[in-house]
C-alpha cells in the first residue's frame, strides 16, 4: 500500500507539471525568466544577461531525477555516502558532457545535448557502481547489489530526462517536422496534438524559420512516453524485479530516442542514421553486456525498503547538495549565450 501511494504521488508530481508544460511553454513568455545588466553602454542603456525558463527546468529535472535515484539507491541497501557518491561523479561528468558532445558531434559551441550525455552515463554507470562496491566493502559495509542499483539509476535517468523535455518546450529546440509537410492521413492524425512555438528568439524561429507553424509535438511524446516509462519501471523495481527495470526503462527510452529522431525537423547532420541514433542503439548491446558480467549476477531476492530511502531526502546533507546540484545547473544551462537583451533604466517622474 505505501509503494503504491509512492508512485500515486510520483504521478502527480511528473503529469501535473508535464500537462501545464505543454500548453503554456510553447508561448513567448516562457523563454526569458529575467535579465540583468552586465555592461553598460554608450546609449545609456545596459547589456543583459538572459536567464532562461530553459535553465529553471532543466535544473529542476536532474533535481527531480537525482532525488529519485537517492532514494532508490537507499532503497537497494547503499549506505548514505555511497548514494551520494554514486550521483556527484555521473553529474560531474554528465552535465559539463552535455555541452562537450554537442561541440564534437554537431560543431556548435552554444548548445546542449541531453542524448550525448545520456549515453556517456549509460557508458560509465555500471563501473561507477562497480568502483563504489569496491570502496563499500573495502570500508566493510555490504555491497550493493548491483542490478538493483543500476535500476535505480535507469529510474533517475528516464525521469530526469522525460522532465527534462519541458525546457525544450520553452526554448523551441528538439522539435519536429511541420505539419503541412506530412502526407494528408498522416497529417489528419497529428494534426490535433500538434504543438505551435511563438517568439523570434526561440530556437525552432531562427533556425527553421517555423514559429506559429503547427509541428509534430516530438518534446510531448517524449514526455509522456518518458512518464509512463517511469512510472512502469518504478512498479517492477518496487515489486523486486529491477532487471525487468533496466530494461523498459533503457530499451524504452533507447528506442524511443531512434524512433522520435525521424519525427524532428532540427538539424542533427547531413546522415540519414545521426550519430545520435547511434549512440542510442549502441547502448542496448552494451547493456545486455555488462548485465553478463559476473558483478551483475545476483541471485539474492531483491525487497527495496522505500522507508528507508525517502527517510534518506530530510537528511541535511542530501537537502544541501540536491540545493546546490540546482544553483549550479541553473547558472551553467541558463545563462543563454545565443540571444541578448539591452536594458534601459528610468525614474517615473509623476512618483517623485
Amino acid at each position: 500500500m505505501f509503494s503504491l501511494f509512492f508512485m500515486l504521488v510520483l504521478a502527480f508530481v511528473l503529469l501535473v507539471p508535464a500537462i501545464w508544460g505543454v500548453r503554456c511553454l510553447p508561448s513567448e513568455k516562457y523563454q526569458m525568466l529575467a535579465a540583468f545588466p552586465i555592461q553598460h553602454l554608450e546609449n545609456g542603456s545596459w547589456k543583459g544577461m538572459n536567464l532562461t525558463w530553459y535553465g529553471l527546468l532543466s535544473a529542476s529535472a536532474y533535481v527531480l531525477g537525482t532525488a529519485l535515484g537517492l532514494v532508490l539507491l537507499r532503497a537497494s541497501g547503499a549506505p548514505l555516502w555511497a548514494c551520494g557518491l554514486t550521483a556527484m561523479v555521473l553529474l560531474c561528468i554528465c552535465v559539463p558532457a552535455s555541452r562537450w558532445i554537442a561541440r564534437i558531434v554537431e560543431g556548435k559551441r552554444h548548445t546542449f545535448t541531453v542524448g550525448g550525455a545520456s549515453f556517456l552515463g549509460i557508458l560509465l554507470a555500471p563501473w561507477v557502481l562497480v568502483g563504489v562496491n569496491m570502496l563499500i566493502t573495502r570500508y566493510g559495509y555490504p555491497s550493493i547489489p548491483a542490478v538493483s542499483a543500476l535500476a535505480a539509476m535507469a529510474l533517475a535517468y528516464t525521469c530526469g530526462e522525460g522532465m527534462g523535455r519541458l525546457a525544450c518546450l520553452s526554448f523551441g529546440c528538439c522539435y519536429g517536422k511541420p505539419i503541412r509537410s506530412l502526407s494528408p492521413e498522416k497529417a489528419r492524425f497529428f494534426k490535433p496534438m500538434a504543438i505551435i512555438f511563438h517568439g523570434k528568439t526561440k530556437k525552432i524561429s531562427y533556425a527553421h524559420q517555423l514559429d506559429g507553424e503547427a509541428v509534430l509535438p516530438v518534446q510531448a511524446l517524449t514526455l509522456f512516453i518518458h512518464i509512463f516509462l517511469c512510472l512502469a519501471g518504478l512498479g517492477f523495481f518496487l515489486g523486486g524485479k529491477p532487471l525487468w527495470t533496466v530494461f523498459l526503462c533503457l530499451g524504452g527510452t533507447q528506442i524511443w530516442r531512434v524512433l522520435s529522431e525521424f519525427l524532428r525537423a532540427d538539424y542533427r547532420g547531413e546522415q540519414v542514421f545521426s550519430a545520435y541514433q547511434i549512440m542510442a542503439l549502441s547502448t542496448l548491446p552494451y547493456i545486455f553486456l555488462c548485465l553478463k558480467l559476473p558483478v551483475f549476477s545476483e541471485k539474492m531476492v531483491f525487497v527495496p525498503d522505500l522507508k528507508a530511502g525517502l527517510a534518506l531526502l530530510w537528511t541535511p546533507e542530501v537537502l544541501t547538495g540536491l540545493f546546490l546540484l540546482w544553483i549550479l545547473t541553473f547558472f551553467y544551462t541558463g545563462r543563454s549565450t545565443v540571444t541578448g537583451s539591452e536594458l534601459r533604466f528610468f525614474v517615473h517622474g509623476d512618483r517623485i
